[in-house]
């Protein structure tokens, strides 16, 4: 199966195992609707984690997890990804991505200029931009003015992009 992404741990939060945790998904508040998430950090197994509470604070979330009670358990956690796998995912509506599926894709431009393949994506405060590596390194807002077809079956995203700028 695939695994994708659905956020971070960034640090422990309080004396009471809360962790703080930013969050990949759209809507970001979508990250606490999954029952159960899995967390892994470099040199560390994957393990299990259900989160018990959790609500918004500053630019991200602040969850409790059940088995995590203090705060040494909330440090011993580490700064690992928050992840599913694939089939876990809701559905998807018609003209909807998982940008875990994009990743890989060529980008060509409405000139049919290839600008790239998608290398992954940044999300920055005024809007996510897809991060296409070609011949250069360009990032791409992922916005409906500039990304205008998804075509899965060439592997092919059509952006509207100047491919000189």
């Amino acid at each position: 199966m695939t695994r994708v992404v659905l956020g971070r741990v960034t640090g422990p939060f309080g004396v009471k195992g809360w962790l703080k945790v930013v969050s990949f998904t759209e809507p970001p508040a979508q990250i606490l609707e999954f029952p159960r998430w899995r967390a892994d950090a470099p040199g560390r197994a994957a393990c299990e984690l259900r989160p018990a509470e959790g609500r918004p604070h500053g630019k991200g979330f602040v969850v409790r997890f059940d088995g995590i009670d203090d705060r040494e358990a909330a440090v011993a956690l580490g700064r690992p990804e928050l992840w599913v796998e694939r089939g876990e995912l809701p559905a998807l509506k018609p003209g909807e991505h998982y940008r875990a599926d994009l990743v890989g894709l060529e980008v060509v431009n409405t000139e049919g200029v290839s600008l790239g393949r998608v290398d992954h994506f940044i999300d920055l405060p005024a809007n996510a931009v897809m991060v296409v590596v070609g011949e250069r390194e360009r990032w791409l807002p992922v916005g409906p003015r500039q990304l205008l077809r998804v075509d899965a079956a060439k592997r092919r995203i059509t952006v509207d992009w100047d491919a000189e700028f």
